[in-house]
């Protein structure tokens, strides 16, 4: 039987971060939530062969180190990280974050409502496009 990928969270904000792991909770997303505050945290665990491959990436754009743009920009170009999708969530409005995210091939970019249950929807939406479970190697 194959274990269920997890999914990446690279996020700085703790209760933005609390907040996805309630969301997914909710929408009995049963895969493993795995945490990086920073883009440098998130390819580390990526580049870690010991680590699984998560299903899914989560993005957020604003964060100290390496912000969610040059995690982009290295991700992209590895190949053995370059085909897991990856979904902004962010707070960021900016029409230059928004181009730069796309023109790197994210599949999806959301601006993070505050409101919690306009969040559980975002989620959901994102539930919609991937069955996390199923997801191929």
């Amino acid at each position: 039987m194959r274990s269920i990928k997890p999914v990446l969270l690279v996020e700085d904000d703790r209760v933005d971060a609390l907040t996805v792991k309630r969301a997914l909770k909710e929408l009995k997303v049963t895969n493993e939530l795995i945490i990086r505050e920073n883009g440098e945290e998130a390819l580390e665990y990526l580049r870690n062969p010991q680590n699984q491959m998560p299903a899914i990436i989560l993005l957020d754009i604003n964060m100290p180190r390496m912000n969610g743009i040059e995690f982009l920009q290295a991700a992209k170009s590895d190949d053995n990280i370059k085909k897991i999708p990856v979904i902004v969530l962010t707070t960021s409005n900016e029409e230059t974050d928004k181009i730069q995210s796309f023109n790197l091939g994210v599949a999806g970019y959301m601006v993070k409502p505050v409101d919690y249950q306009k969040f559980v929807d975002v989620v959901r939406v994102i539930d919609l496009y991937w069955t996390l479970s199923e997801l191929p190697d």
